[in-house]
């Protein structure tokens, strides 16, 4: 069954140097920190990758970053893979916990997590599964 770990974070998005723009785009790439707080507390280090095209609200990224922290009190890291498109203002943006990139307690983490951003202040809603760890299968009172 599913977790829910919510929270809000903080994000520093800093332009490294690029020289490829034309006409119709134009590529970016930026670093990125960020300062998670909730239920995933910890740090992110990060690259993104842009396409900004010449129509107003059209663009697409990617990027990766690796999240430092503790989880619901089980500290590790996991990475995670954004893919995001916008068309005309619509943005379809999928987050994914890269399948065995976690280590420490979060061995074996697997998910999906959401971004919402208002007013400038952006929250998370990251949707997880962990595999028992081998304590809880040996005993069977403490998956009660």
């Amino acid at each position: 069954m599913a977790t829910h770990a919510t929270g809000t974070f903080n994000v520093q998005m800093t332009p490294q140097a690029t020289d490829d723009k034309t006409a119709g785009s134009t590529l970016g790439r930026l670093a990125l920190a960020k300062q998670f707080h909730g239920d995933l507390e910890g740090d992110s280090k990060g690259e993104m990758l842009t396409a900004m095209t010449s129509v107003q609200g059209s663009a697409g990224y990617v990027a990766i970053e690796r999240i430092t922290g503790l989880l619901h009190g089980k500290a590790g890291t996991f990475v995670l893979l954004h893919r995001g498109l916008m068309q005309a203002g619509r943005l379809d943006l999928t987050i994914s916990v890269v399948p065995d990139s976690g280590d420490g307690d979060l061995a074996g983490l697997a998910g999906t997590l959401a971004i919402t951003a208002v007013d400038g202040q952006h929250s998370y809603d990251l949707e997880y599964t962990l595999p028992q760890s081998a304590e809880s299968a040996a005993d069977p009172a403490a998956a009660l």
